[in-house]
């Protein structure tokens, strides 16, 4: 197996970590993470109403990317996970929960490095073979 393989699998099982633990804690909905939705314009109400949906797509993201790290996935995990620590400090926390969170971002970018960032809509939906 070459290196960059092993980096592959190594971030796929990272990334899987990272959407599941999340998609499970959202599933039960985790009342610390209401003002990192509230911060963006969602209501109290409404957050705790999403929480569980994020949660269901975490969990999706995350067993794609374990088994089949599609680019379109790839793209918004790193969308997301940045948009989630971001949320940190803007909802009031301190700059470094931004900066602690910030291999929650990498892992899935360095994914799609790996898979090459796509040159084309169609190469959206493809993994490198």
């Amino acid at each position: 197996m070459g290196r960059n393989k092993t980096i592959e699998i190594v971030a796929r099982i990272g990334v899987f970590g990272t959407f599941l633990g999340h998609g499970i804690a959202a599933l039960f909905v985790n009342s610390n993470w209401i003002p990192l939705l509230t911060c963006y314009g969602f209501s109290v109400d409404n957050a705790k109403g999403l929480m569980p949906l994020i949660g269901m797509l975490d969990i999706v993201v995350a067993f794609i990317i374990l088994i089949y790290p599609i680019r379109i996935v790839l793209i918004w995990a790193v969308f997301w996970t940045f948009m989630t620590a971001l949320s940190r400090p803007i909802s009031g926390s301190e700059w470094i929960e931004f900066v602690e969170r910030s291999a929650n971002w990498c892992l899935p970018l360095i994914l799609l490095y790996l898979q090459g960032f796509p040159k084309s809509f169609p190469s959206l939906f493809k993994i490198k073979a």
